[in-house]
């Protein structure tokens, strides 16, 4: 991984990397199963996600790489696990226990190998537990006005080394 996302600066557990639309309807997809009591929040940054789950009354663990992320993570919510890792390690060895459910929420786009990740994430569950992935979709909007101020070549560019991946080769 590249070392930027080591160095990710979190300020603190309140600037979210997700949008609060999301909440409700993860929330939603956790409680249509009264057995999800444990929830793994694969590439938690600084916690927010996990958080609100824990504080929802699930028993909740979550990992990043961002150095940032899981200080101010740690500082904000002192009953979840967090730990400091990549979604590419062996996470079944590093928490050594199955999880009810997985969340990785709007962290997909930023891997350059999201199939090796997918596998990695999804061998944290229990037989029959429940994976949620989240992507970012800014549409047509967003492109159209990117065309329009002649800004949509960089940022689709391939050359940065960051942000949002948007091809991949395989």
């Amino acid at each position: 991984m590249p070392d930027h996302y080591v160095a990710y600066p979190f300020e603190s557990h309140h600037t979210g990397h997700t949008h609060p639309y999301l909440y409700g309807r993860l929330l939603r997809l956790l409680r249509a199963d009264p057995s999800i009591r444990s929830v793994l929040d694969a590439g938690c940054g600084n916690g927010s996600t996990a958080g609100l789950l824990a504080r929802e009354g699930y028993e909740v663990a979550g990992f990043d790489l961002s150095e940032s992320g899981m200080a101010a993570a740690r500082s904000a919510w002192s009953g979840v696990d967090f730990r400091s890792a990549s979604v590419y390690d062996d996470l079944r060895a590093l928490f050594a226990r199955p999880f009810d459910a997985v969340v990785c929420v709007e962290v997909v786009e930023h891997l350059f190998e999201p199939s090796a990740a997918v596998r990695r994430i999804v061998e944290c569950l229990r037989p029959g537990g429940l994976a949620i992935f989240t992507t970012p979709y800014h549409g047509y909007l967003k492109n159209l006005t990117l065309a329009l101020t002649g800004r949509l070549d960089r940022h689709f560019t391939a050359l940065w080394d960051g942000g949002h991946i948007k091809f991949w080769s395989r």
